[in-house]
């Protein structure tokens, strides 16, 4: 028994520890981009050796992704929250785009553009995922939304989300951000505003 507490104890200290990493790199790489920012600087950062690092991370790559995932965890939390808490329509959505809109404006344009060029099939990983988690949760905030009468009946809520997924995926990623000389929050904002104005009815524009 005391082997396994011994264990556990052991787990879940390396796992507040990794935890630390991955929320020191994530200021880092956001804000100046993974290329710019070494393992040197997360080390410093956290006062911690190299050596306790690439216990944790074998590479940079490696952080960077677990980086990436504990921010998609945050953002599914964070509207599985909202969801659950079974509010109005109109509240509910306005809560769910802050929370997007929160979360795209964390990203810096130096991390999309290292995205672009070093790091395309990690960014579609994280497009998936980002995809199933604004399917799932805006998909059941739109079906309520047309029992509540703010979301146009004619516009099936898996049609309206389609719409929503395809100008996200075409729009927010490191190469079209790039050439549209946007952000990520200005891009994120545009579709959001041209996709929910064909979407609402009359009256749910008019209480936005």
């Amino acid at each position: 028994m005391r082997s396994v507490r011994r264990r556990t104890k052991a787990v879940l200290g390396a796992n507040d520890v990794r935890a630390r990493i991955v929320a020191g790199a994530r200021r880092h790489f956001l804000a100046h981009g993974f290329r710019a920012t070494t393992m040197d600087d997360v080390a410093h950062e956290l006062g911690m050796s190299k050596k306790t690092l690439y216990a944790h991370f074998p590479n940079k790559v490696a952080l960077v992704h677990a980086t990436l995932l504990a921010k998609l965890g945050e953002l599914g939390g964070e509207l599985e929250q909202i969801t659950a808490a079974h509010l109005p329509f109109l509240p509910a959505l306005e809560r769910m785009l802050a929370v997007l809109q929160w979360h795209a404006e964390e990203i810096r344009p130096p991390f999309v553009r290292d995205m672009r060029r070093a790091a395309p099939d990690l960014f579609q990983q994280v497009e998936t995922r980002r995809s199933a988690l604004i399917q799932r949760h805006f998909g059941r905030l739109f079906a309520e939304g047309r029992r509540e009468g703010k979301v146009r009946k004619d516009v099936p809520a898996r049609l309206a989300i389609a719409v929503l997924l395809a100008a996200t995926q075409g729009v927010m990623n490191p190469v079209r951000v790039a050439e549209l000389g946007t952000t990520p929050k200005a891009a994120l904002s545009a579709i959001l505003t041209v996709v929910l104005e064909g979407v609402l009815t009359t009256t749910g524009r008019a209480k936005r």
